[in-house]
Formats: structure tokens, sequence, C-alpha cells
């Protein structure tokens, strides 16, 4: 079907294949950049818009803002942003002649978990405003099933004058990607493409074969919203039946990765590794998402998601419980103590640090009257000499399994301290060693025998 006087599906296609069709991307986040940098590979004419703009200007200068450990995006940004098939801007005007635009905005909640898609609906105003009829328009953000129907089609109606399937089309193709593992992710994992209609999808499984080595199944909007949200709330209730099993483990006296391990060799058993909280901007959200569609239906909506949401959230004070406790059998109050913290972003080896168990463990320090200090190696502020954040502290605490932490000189830690304790909320410290270098010990799902 024509919009007006804009192209058709198939012609979009034909130009997909062609490598003619011209891409936009809609913030240049963790997701937004890498995808855009890997269709700017592929061959694609990409522009990038992001309201903030000193990334915009990072990006165009060929400087990968995301500082983690992000295998080959750095120098494969610095390649597309030189040959200009990777553009940035800070304006929508952008996008005018893009055939495909992808959507990659924060989808948050709010504190009591509702969505908040203030960004999105900005974002869909702004492009509306701009595109060409006959444009793809496929959100890449998660978002809670019924979106893309109630919130993004009728914004991008509003602001172009247009109709779904007529004067633009949709779809929703949500990531799947980790940081660390931002282009091995996008290249290797199946993706679904939920479309308006069939000619959307056809168009939209073009586009992610450039770049996508694994399959991609075709579906309508709903199901790949409700797709994204399930297989992060899945893994949500999954690492809450682990950590609350960790904590049952330090409570009867066991070591929680003996059992684990014992229980994994069962046909069909998964258990995942406990820790210190679960962050990231994912997973401590996608299950609200998922929950909010059905709210109130069957006696109050799902249980188990938000069970499970309270049992991970909860494990940075469970961790303020075990430095309580190691400080009492030093006999060292928590009151006053300087407490060091290892780790700041929410995962190994990354700079990312939104929603961060570590922040929320020192909100409940401070409101325990201790001081804090923290080291990441990867987050700017937090930088610097592995060992000094330790001076004169009562204990450290290991809460992000960054590689630098895998390699602690136990001794020399012990001597910076201004008492032998340490809390290890990670994994990353044998009981036994930091027994042996004369600390007074405490490990997430290790109870009294694993000591």
């Amino acid at each position: 079907m024509r919009a007006g006087a804009g192209v058709t599906m198939e012609e979009v296609v034909r130009r997909i294949e062609a490598r003619q069709a011209v891409v936009g991307v809609v913030g240049l986040g963790y997701v937004g950049l890498s995808v855009a940098t890997l269709l700017a590979a592929a061959g694609f004419h990409v522009a990038g818009v992001d309201v903030d703009a000193r990334r915009v200007g990072r990006i165009s200068s060929g400087d990968c803002p995301i500082r983690g450990r992000e295998p080959e995006l750095p120098e494969l940004l610095a390649r597309v942003t030189a040959s200009r098939h990777l553009v940035a801007h800070a304006d929508y005007s952008a996008l005018a002649q893009a055939d495909v635009i992808l959507i990659a905005v924060d989808t948050p909640v709010s504190s009591d978990h509702r969505p908040r898609f203030a960004t999105l609906r900005a974002a869909c105003a702004s492009l509306g405003a701009v595109m060409k009829p006959g444009a793809l328009v496929v959100v890449e953000s998660t978002v809670a099933p019924g979106t893309c129907d109630g919130v993004v089609a009728r914004a991008l109606a509003e602001a172009s004058g247009r109709a779904l399937n007529e004067g633009f089309f949709l779809g929703h193709c949500p990531e799947r990607v980790m940081p660390g593992r931002l282009l091995e992710n996008l290249r290797a994992l199946p993706r679904v493409c939920g479309a308006s209609s069939p000619a959307a999808s056809s168009a939209m499984v073009a586009l992610y074969s450039t770049i996508v080595r694994a399959g991609l199944e075709r579906c309508d909007c709903v199901t790949a919203e409700l797709v994204k949200t399930a297989e992060n709330a899945y893994r949500d209730v999954n690492v809450a039946f682990a950590n609350e099993l960790g904590m049952i483990c330090e409570t009867v006296g066991a070591d929680f990765r003996r059992v684990r391990e014992l229980v994994n060799q069962s046909p069909g058993r998964n258990v995942l590794m406990a820790g210190a909280g679960v962050g990231g901007h994912c997973i401590p959200k996608d299950p609200w998402l998922l929950s909010s569609a059905v709210d109130g239906a069957w006696g109050g909506g799902p249980r188990l998601l938000r069970a499970a949401r309270e049992v991970n959230d909860a494990m940075p004070e469970h961790v303020a419980r075990l430095v309580e406790d190691a400080l009492a059998e030093a006999r060292i109050p928590l009151e006053g103590a300087t407490i060091a913290l290892y780790g700041y972003a929410y995962l190994a080896d990354s700079d990312d640090t939104r929603n961060s168990p570590t922040q929320a463990l020192i909100d409940r320090l401070l409101n325990l009257g201790a001081k804090v200090a923290v080291h990441d190696p990867w987050v700017g502020e937090y930088a610097g000499d592995l060992y000094a954040v330790a001076q004169g502290a009562a204990c450290a605490v290991l809460m992000v399994a960054h590689s630098v932490y895998r390699d602690f000189d136990l001794a020399r830690l012990r001597r910076t301290l201004a008492s032998p304790v340490l809390v290890d909320g990670r994994f990353l410290v044998e009981a036994r060693a930091a027994r042996d270098a004369g600390f007074v010990f405490r490990g997430l799902g290790r109870g009294e025998r694993a000591r």
C-alpha cells in the first residue's frame, strides 16, 4: 500500500537489500549506539539522534561514550563515523529522509512501579513531526504489553497527521543485550519482529537480517512486547530464588555454591548464582512493565513477580546486615565506622550504574550512621588506587565482580584497613583464604560451616 507520496514497504525492502535505505536511530545509549554502529558497518547511511549534545559531540568525533569493556565497539564506531556512514545529530530534522527509524530511549517505571513513557511519547511527537510518508518506525525499547498500539501508534499519528499502516508503519523488535557483550548479543541472539502489518514485518526482517546471524521470528507487536518483558521477568524470578536459597544456606550453615552445584545435577534444574543485588536498566523494571498490563486482574494481578522484586531489591539490605554482624564480631560499632565498598556499576567490567545495588547499600549504611568510601575502576568518580579507598576503613565490602577484584592481595588489604573485616557479596574470596589472612569474614550464601 502506498502512503501518499511516500514509499511502500516493498520499496523499502528493495532499498534495504541494495543498502540504499536511510536508517534513523533515536537514542544513542547502550542499545541505540550499538545497533546504529552495526547498521552503519553493514553499509547503511545511519542518522543518529540524541538529546544529549555532549554525547552527540563525542560520537561525532569517533569517541565511544561507553567506558566499560565493550569488545570491538570503540574501534568500529571510530571507523563508521570517519566514513560518515554514521552521523550523530541533536535535531530530529536529520530523520526527515529516513526510510526506517529505530527508537531506543529509556522506558523507566515510577516509584509506584507504573510505566513512565514520557521520553517515549516525546520521541514519537518529535519524530512524527518530521518523518516522511510511508516510514517504518521500530521500537527497540522494552515496553509494557499494549504500548506500541496504545501509546506509540497514537502519538505518531497525532504528530504526523497520518494513519497507521497508511501513512506510516510500526514495529517492535526488543533488544536482547547486556553491557560488555553489546555487539556480540546483537549479532548472535535471535530476535522477535513484531509488526503492524505483514509488509512491515518483511521490511523488519530484511533490515535486521543484515546484522543478526540468528533467527528472526515474525509476530504482532503485543506478542513481541510480552516476549521481552516475560523473559526478563523470568530471569528476575530465578535470581530471586537463588538469592533466597543463598540466605537459607547462610542461616543453616551451608555453602550455597555446593548446594547449587548438586541441585543442578538433577535434569532440568538450573539454579542461578546468588548475589548482592540486581541492577541495570532492564530487570528491575521489566517485571513491573509486564505486571502493569494486568494490574487489578484476577484478584490483584501477578503476585509472584512482585515477590521476586521484593527479594531482589532487599539484597543490598541483607549485605548491610552481614556488615553489621561482622563488625559486631570484631567489636566495632557500625555507627561512625567507614565502610569501603568495591564496585558501583551494576555489572562486572561495565560502567553502567543504572539501578546500582551499591547505591542502595550506601543509602542503608548512611541511614545506620556509617560513612562510606567507594571504588570502581570503570566509573570515573570512583576510579583510583585499589587499596587507597580502604585506608582507615573498618570494613571492606565486595559488591561487584570486576576482574580487578578477583586478584586482591588480601594481606595488603588487611594492612590497609583499620580493622580486619571483609564482606563478600559476589563469591570473589574464599572463606578459608580470608580467615588465613586474618579477616573476620562474612560471605553471601556461606554459613558458619562454610566459613
